[in-house]
């Protein structure tokens, strides 16, 4: 079907979109078409989008615009050029895709990757296709993505998709459909065949991926429900039965200790201690939590939507930190959403001040259609007092990520090596456990075993490194020997001589 036709891919947005183009790209190649990274060499053009800020959108179609222009002058060449949407954007702006100015020959929601061969052979018919109808059951299990990281030391494994908290400024639920979970059996499968490939370091993927439940065998569905953080609810009913995010997280870290775990994104709400306790314990999960709070205000934060109040979110903090000592912080925050007051910020500003964050993703407010906040909320704080306040928060930010980083000073962490750093090819980057990047210059050191004999050190390696400097966005050191994941945690939980 595919005619060695060949398919430039290119992704925008979360890491769920970089999973997606894996998944797509896999049943595009067992169909027979090929994949290039020469844009000039494409029969088709694939753009895996994100629709979650009109920024986003805009970057889209300032991309359609140049790619329509090269088509045209390929039209005059040789085999005319196909251009594809595929995720959010197709789903949530289906009308306009296909009819603004002819810019897209292939539509395919985030439910539809399936049905990508059979839309591409309309196309090259010379018809316009589109297929962006949510499903309540699609989760690809049977589909193994085809990784496509230039590292080749990391991946990302989705364990489920879409949302059902409808926070009212989120337009996730609508473009990728309720929750549904990929059966246990397929997730283990896949990590087990990456661990076999030599990956260090999986991240467990889902728009709110610690309320992961999988109902698909009998023996799972039992009666218990679902347990919340303290002082969290949620706008549907309690979920029943099932094997939880704890039960995955658990045997997925059972398949390779020298493999690190991640998880993202979460959501507050889904952090029961037995979750808690498990990343304490296993040494290959790393002591890394994301906690997106969007905002401060208690106001604020019902107006979203987000089930808790600042107080629940902050004892929820002070449980994290006290189960799992040490652990590294990050979170999403939201400045300028509808009705924000100047005091509902300045408590923004102090719980960002009070949490201590190492990493943070902040934005100005971005109104979406179809959203509750679109249809029952007023926009009403202007464009000129969002960036402020955003200017603000992440000037806070960066002060509170400056001084948790400059308590690494003087210590060894064990990094993950990414590869040359963009700035100097005298120097290897990688991250922290706390997902911290770390530089350090390139030189040979001692392999593990051995003060005497040194090796290289490559990507995908785990070193020593020591931290003599930090700034708000990452550590510099020098790298001390190889080691490896369990290794550096049986030498952490010895006890002193």
């Amino acid at each position: 079907m595919g005619n060695s036709r060949k398919v430039h891919f290119e992704t925008y947005g979360c890491q769920m979109n970089v999973n997606d183009t894996e998944i797509a790209w896999s049943i595009l190649q067992r169909k027979g078409y090929l994949r290039t990274a020469d844009l000039t060499e494409a029969d088709i053009v694939l753009l895996v989008t994100c629709s979650i800020r009109d920024k986003a959108e805009q970057t889209i179609w300032n991309r359609l615009q140049q790619l329509t222009a090269l088509k045209r002058k390929r039209f005059r060449s040789r085999t005319p050029m196909k251009i594809g949407v595929l995720g959010c954007m197709a789903e949530r702006l289906k009308t306009e895709l296909l009819e603004r100015e002819k810019l897209v020959d292939v539509l395919a929601g985030p439910d539809a990757y399936r049905d990508l061969p059979r839309l591409l052979s309309v196309a090259h018919g010379g018809q316009q296709a589109s297929n962006v109808l949510l499903s309540l059951e699609e989760t690809y299990a049977d589909v193994m993505p085809i990784h496509h990281t230039p590292q080749g030391y990391s991946a990302f494994v989705s364990i489920m998709r879409g949302c059902d908290n409808m926070c009212s400024y989120c337009i996730v639920p609508f473009t990728r459909g309720r929750e549904r979970s990929r059966p246990v059996l397929s997730i283990l499968e896949e990590v087990r065949t990456l661990s076999e490939q030599g990956v260090k370091e999986v991240t467990l993927l889902g728009q709110n991926v610690n309320s992961y439940r999988d109902t698909s065998e009998q023996q799972f569905c039992g009666t218990e429900p679902a347990q919340l953080s303290r002082g969290f609810r949620t706008v549907y009913r309690t979920k029943q039965g099932g094997l939880w995010f704890s039960d995955l997280l658990d045997r997925v870290s059972l398949i390779d200790p020298n493999m690190r775990i991640r998880f993202t994104s979460p959501h507050p709400k889904d952090f029961p201690d037995e979750v808690l306790q498990l990343i304490e314990e296993r040494g290959n999960i790393c002591k890394q939590i994301h906690l997106p709070a969007q905002s401060g205000s208690s106001q604020v934060l019902q107006a979203m939507r987000r089930g808790y109040t600042r107080e629940a979110y902050l004892e929820l903090v002070e449980n994290v930190k006290a189960m799992i000592p040490g652990v590294s912080l990050s979170s999403d925050f939201i400045a300028g959403f509808c009705g924000e007051t100047e005091e509902d910020h300045q408590q923004t500003l102090s719980l960002v001040r009070h949490v201590g964050y190492n990493v943070g993703f902040l934005f100005a407010y971005s109104m979406r259609k179809k959203t509750h906040a679109f249809h029952r909320l007023q926009d009403d704080v202007p464009a000129e007092v969002k960036q402020r306040r955003l200017e603000e928060l992440i000037g806070v930010f960066r002060e509170e990520a400056a001084r948790v980083n400059a308590t690494l000073t003087g210590s060894a962490q064990l990094v993950l090596v990414e590869g040359e750093s963009k700035r100097s090819s005298q120097d290897l980057c990688g991250r922290t456990e706390g997902n911290v990047k770390v530089i350090f210059p390139k030189q040979d050191v001692a392999i593990q075993s051995s003060d005497i004999v040194t090796a290289p050190i490559n990507a995908g390696d785990y070193v020593l490194v020591k931290i003599i400097s930090t700034n708000s966005q990452s550590l510099r050191g020098h790298a001390l020997k190889h080691s490896s994941l369990s290794d550096t945690v049986k030498h952490l939980h010895q006890p002193p001589p």
